[in-house]
Formats: C-alpha cells, structure tokens, sequence
C-alpha cells in the first residue's frame, strides 16, 4: 500500500521511482514540468522497457501556465506508406509479434523533440543524462519486467537481437539483479548530441530501417524520414464542475468522456461507494461509451467521426436512459493490448504534463532494431484487415490508439492530472479514479488502491468477463454476477487492472500525488 504524497510547489508520479526520481531532479536542477516531462519519459523507456520506449508512441496532454491553455501533441506514428492489406493476403489478422506487427513509425522521439521546443528549459542533452546512466550502468530489474520476461520467454527468444538483450541466459533474470542496455545508451547518447533528426532522417533511422529490411518487415528510410507529430486541442466535457480534457482521435479518450458524462445524470452521492449500484453502474455507462468507439474510431483524416453528436449533452442523457440498474447490458468488445506507462509532473510555475506511453504489447513487437537497442512497437497489429472496418490498414494511417492521458480543470486551471496503464482497461479505470476523487472525496492514493475492475478483452484475451479484484466485497461480486455480469474474481491487486496514477490540486493549494501499488512506482513531491 502506497503513502498520499502531499506538496505545495512540485508533485510528479510516475510508475517506476527511478523515472520519478530523474524528474524530480530535472525540476531541482532548474528544469519545468516539460523538462521533467522528457526525463521520466526517457527513463521510463530504459528502467521499465517491457512497458515503453523509443520504438513506441506516446501522447501529451500540455498545460502551460504563461499561455493558460491546455494543448495535446500526437506523437503516435503512421502505417508505412508500402503497408497494405495485400501484404497479408490469406491471413486473418495481422500478426500481433515479429518485425511483420511493426508496421507504424514510432512517434517517440518526436514528442520528446516538440514538448521540447515548444515549452522546454533545460539543454536538450541534459534530459537524457538519468536514461543514459541507468542504460549504461545498469539498474535493479523490476519484478513486474522479470514477470513479464518469463510469461514471453518463448517469443523474446525468437529474435537474436532481442534475445541478446532481453533473453540473454537459460532463465528471466530475477527481480533486483542489475540489468544493463549498452546499445541503448548508445542509441540515446547520439539522440543527446544530434536531437530527433538522427532518429528520423539520420544514422539511428538508417541502422533500424536496414535491419527491419533483412528481418523480412515492411517500413522503409522514407517512412521515418517523413514522420511528424502533430499539436492539437483537446477534446472536451463535463462532470461535476469540471471540465475534462482528453486527446481526440486516433486516441480513444472522448470514450471515457461519453461514460462521465452519462454518469453526471445518477446523484452518485446518494449511492455508496462499493456497492454493487457503484459497479454496475459504472460498468454500464462504459459498455455503452466502448460501443460507439468501437464503431467510429480511427485515424480522423481518413474517416468522419461524428464527436459533436457523441459528446453533447442530449446524447449522453439518451444513453443513461438505457442503463438498466438490475440487468447487464450485451456488448462485444475488441481484444486489446495494454503494458503502457502513464506518468504527470506539476511544477512550481503551475505547468503540468500529463503523458502515457507504449510499446502496445509487454515488449512491442519482439523485435529489437539490430545493435540499436530500439524495441519495436506491434502498434500496427490493431489496425483491421476488413476492408470495410473504419479502422482498416491502409498506407500512411494511423491506427486507432487506446493511449489517453487526461486533465481535469477547474475555473481553466488543472485540478487532476490522471491516466492508467491498460489498454480497454484505460476508461474503466480513468473513470473509477475520478469519480472517487470528485463524488467520494478520496485523495489520488486512495482513490487508485480501492478495488478496481476491468470489463472486456485486454492484453489479447478474447474473455468478456468482468474481472473484480478479490478485496470486493463477496455480497456485491454475487450481485453482479446475478444481474448478467460475466464475474471473473482476480487476485487483490491484479496486474490486469494496470498501473494508474493521478496528481490533485487541493483547494488550498496543496499537491496530492498517488501512485498504483501494483507497479513500481513513487509519487515524489516537495
């Protein structure tokens, strides 16, 4: 069980403490929350790589205090402009491993490079120092990597590369030996001395492009060459007084603006926290959220997505109308991955980050770039081979993205920073915190260690099931299970609900930063 972090100038999360650390002393060292922003993210990459790093994408959620606006940065990556559904003619899905999933340019490195430009501090170099050291030098493996290497065993040691790296010995390496990245440390010191174009347009992209050409894979020098992030405004809506900010599409986030905005029409006041009215209810306005994202989402430059219909008021009022608070509601949902690393800095200037990152699957695609050390993300996998799907693979698109870091304000300001590891869990659990902290009073730690839930197929399970953590109360499961919910009772602090985490401003000033006891992390504030 986690300690609530209070603080009055500064408050990071993050879900490894060696993450949170290096951006704890990027704001020491004279840096703001951008700054501290890319350190974690860097590090994160390096101490926690089953979860995230330069092969993957990511997504920004920017407050800056100077220009009192919140901005998102797209740093999720394209389709190769060679990839197309032929390349996979006879097959039924693409495939979810191997350098054949590794078919979207990673967005990275170039979300690392705009926060930068547009609201960094620091000398560039100078973010990368924690990440380089700790690839260089080494650091005590996580229990949650060791985990996850002996569950993919089989398919990290199909690659040489990768096994080299991540696969090395006859057995996963035990939690606390020292774990070290040499190519890593090579690939981020040019990154420090040259900056994103040796990723893109220079030596790092020429050295992963060739090998995934020998590997048999599909992106090519120009798709790297031609990649870009985009700015963008955030989608918006309400809940409570406060105004929700989430990423729009190719993000799947205005599907847990759909579910607040349904469960701002029930008096959750007057319904205790825990009971099986909470759940349920809960559950219900996701599963109607997840049926319109399952229909619409994709990449909006190469579809209409109706997002002024979706999030108006009227709407949501229709569908919490067709809740039924004794019945479970049928819906399908699509099978999802979900090792991800959200994290959020506040800085004592009132700037605020709040980003999530990926590989897609624990360990991407398997497949690491040659001597690069880059881990390729299996991003790519999710796009449909149904040529009717709206989320159908064609060239130079990007895929429908599960990451969704979120912002809460209020009076314009940011109130709670927010946001999960998770893939289909990421709504369920994004809205399970917030509601805690707005309708129970809950603080950030408390409101992540509560039992949580997660409905539907994640990290490529074809169940439906509801999942219930076991510290649920028995009485409530048996309920749920008696409305029409498909109950799985999961272990207390399952690795299944992912890793959450959330920053509060108090309204008398105060930080209040949490952090998920089930990863390994550390809210850290001063």
């Amino acid at each position: 069980m986690g300690i609530s972090v209070t603080g009055s100038r500064a408050m990071i999360t993050s879900p490894h403490h060696l993450a949170s650390m290096a951006g704890a002393q990027t704001l020491q060292r004279g840096g703001n929350a951008f700054d501290a922003a890319i350190a974690i993210s860097a590090c994160l990459g390096v101490v926690y790589p089953h979860m995230t790093g330069l092969g993957g994408d990511s997504f920004w959620m920017t407050y800056s205090a100077s220009e009192g606006r919140v901005r998102v940065y797209n740093a999720t990556g394209r389709a190769g402009y060679s990839v197309n559904r032929m390349l996979y003619d006879g097959e039924g899905s693409i495939p979810s491993r191997g350098v054949r999933s590794a078919i979207t340019v990673p967005g990275m490195v170039d979300g690392w490079a705009a926060i930068a430009e547009g609201y960094g501090r620091l000398p560039w170099g100078e973010l990368f120092e924690p990440a380089i050291a700790y690839a260089e030098q080494g650091f005590p493996l996580s229990a949650d990597q060791h985990a996850n290497t002996a569950l993919n065993w089989a398919m990290l040691k199909a690659s040489a590369a990768t096994s080299r790296i991540y696969a090395p010995g006859n057995e996963a390496a035990q939690a606390g030996s020292r774990f070290v990245q040499r190519d890593m440390a090579g690939t981020l010191k040019l990154i420090a001395e040259r900056g994103r174009e040796v990723f893109y347009q220079g030596e790092l992209a020429k050295r992963i492009t060739e090998h995934i050409e020998r590997a048999g894979g599909y992106l090519t020098f120009e798709d790297f060459a031609s990649h870009t992030g985009y700015w963008t405004e955030p989608l918006k809506g309400t809940y409570r007084g406060h105004e929700i900010c989430q990423a729009p599409p190719n993000s799947q986030g205005f599907a847990a603006i759909l579910a607040l905005q349904q469960l701002e029409r029930f008096s959750l006041q007057h319904i205790e926290h825990g009971s099986f009215e909470y759940y349920h209810l809960l559950v219900e306005s996701l599963k109607l959220a997840f049926r319109d994202r399952n229909e619409v989402l994709t990449d909006p430059e190469f579809a209409s997505i109706p997002l002024d219909k979706l999030l108006s008021p009227e709407y949501a009022a229709e569908l919490a109308a067709r809740i039924d608070m004794r019945q479970a509601g049928a819906l399908a949902s699509a099978a999802m991955g979900g090792d991800t690393a959200y994290a959020a800095v506040v800085d004592d200037e009132g700037n605020a980050v709040s980003f999530i990152q990926s590989l897609y699957f624990e360990f991407g695609s398997g497949e690491v770039a040659g001597d690069t050390g880059v881990l390729l993300q299996n991003r790519g996998s999710f796009f449909s081979l149904d040529p009717k799907h709206p989320n159908r693979l064609e060239p130079g698109k990007r895929t429908f993205h599960t990451l969704m870091p979120a912002m809460a304000l209020r009076d314009g300001k940011p109130a709670i920073l927010y946001g999960t590891q998770g893939g289909e869990g990421q709504p369920q659990t994004q809205t399970a915190i917030l509601t805690r902290m707005i309708d129970y009073g809950m603080n950030p730690q408390n409101a992540i260690e509560q039992p949580r839930f997660v409905w539907g197929r994640t990290w490529g399970e074809a169940s439906q099931a509801l999942r219930l953590e076991s510290r649920i109360d028995p009485a409530v499961v048996k309920r749920l299970g008696e409305a029409g919910h498909d109950v799985r009772v999961v272990g207390s602090f399952d690795q299944a609900m992912g890793h959450a985490g959330a920053i509060r401003m108090t309204d008398e000033g105060f930080l209040q930063g949490g952090t998920d006891p089930r990863s390994d992390g550390a809210a850290i504030g001063w």
